[in-house]
């Protein structure tokens, strides 16, 4: 049986390359597939591989101080997801440009939003007017958010601090704000970043949507399906689940991704069933179409 799990973990590490090497070491002799990404202010994983190759790692990374106490997120996958092992130093653990506002200690990201429990958050939802805001990229938001929820036209993190900066959001500074995200990690940062910006009551998903359809499936508050980075794409948490994406074609609903046919364009494109049956349909715009026909039968000089 295989597995993949999810985790971060926000701490000060003195030397971020010597625990890039040790990580990279530890899972190539485990022959784990993945990533990891690791800064000076945390570590931030996706693993996949044996179940008891995957608790192997763990049991590793528990014997390291600042790592013993992270929280794994579990599902259902296998190592053949990930094309290989990438282990990283970069600036940021999610690349949000904002070194200089992060601030971390051992007990975490300080001048965050308070975290809520899933349970929790039915009761807050039941008790006051609340705001979600999603803090995924769009084409993420497009197959599955929170019921009502603001989902931002961002494609990276790096988008989020100019649209907060816009002024398109401050009609929400004096409302009760639910950050959420896929394992919890983006929101540790968004929220931070929020109330820097004078929204009062920021609220964060403790564990991600991760957790929340793991407590309750498809019977809450979410709709559609969770889009994964490596190649399942998609998960659902149960048979329930719909589809809220709209295919690029024939505004079908549907979850299904498949990258643009133009090898220059390659993003993603929300296309059915149906009309993927139809290879002429696999670009993410007519522009896109309009370029590959050229490259096959160019004009005449």
């Amino acid at each position: 049986m295989q597995k993949i799990i999810l985790y971060y973990k926000f701490t000060n590490l003195a030397d971020p390359k010597a625990i890039m090497l040790w990580q990279k070491s530890l899972t190539d002799s485990l022959g784990l597939k993945g990533r990891i990404i690791i800064s000076k202010d945390g570590i931030n994983g996706t693993l996949g591989g044996d179940i008891k190759v995957v608790k192997a790692y763990i049991k590793a990374n528990k014997q390291y101080d600042q790592f013993k106490d992270i929280n794994y997120k579990w599902s259902d996958g296998e190592e053949a997801e990930f094309p290989r092992m990438s282990v990283k130093v970069r600036d940021e653990v999610v690349t949000f440009n904002a070194q200089d506002e992060l601030k971390v200690n051992s007990q975490g990201v300080v001048g965050g939003g308070k975290k809520i429990k899933p349970e929790k958050l039915h009761e807050l939802v039941s008790s006051k007017e609340v705001v979600f805001f999603d803090g995924r990229s769009k084409y993420e938001a497009n197959v599955g958010r929170f019921k009502n929820a603001i989902t931002p036209e961002v494609r990276t993190a790096k988008d989020f601090i100019p649209i907060l900066e816009s002024g398109q959001y401050d009609h929400l500074k004096d409302k009760t704000v639910i950050t959420y995200c896929t394992g919890g990690i983006r929101c540790e940062i968004l929220s931070v970043l929020m109330k820097n910006r004078g929204f009062s009551d920021v609220y964060q998903l403790d564990g991600g949507i991760v957790k929340y359809g793991e407590k309750y499936k498809d019977e809450g508050l979410w709709e559609g399906s969770l889009y994964v980075f490596d190649g399942r794409m998609a998960v659902r948490f149960s048979e329930k689940s719909k589809n809220v994406g709209s295919c690029i074609h024939c505004q079908a609903k549907t979850s299904n991704y498949e990258n643009c046919a133009l090898k220059s364009c390659n993003d993603l494109v929300l296309i059915c069933k149906d009309c993927l049956k139809n290879s002429v349909n696999l670009y993410h715009s007519i522009d896109c179409k309009r370029q590959a026909t050229l490259a096959l039968d160019p004009l005449p000089a």
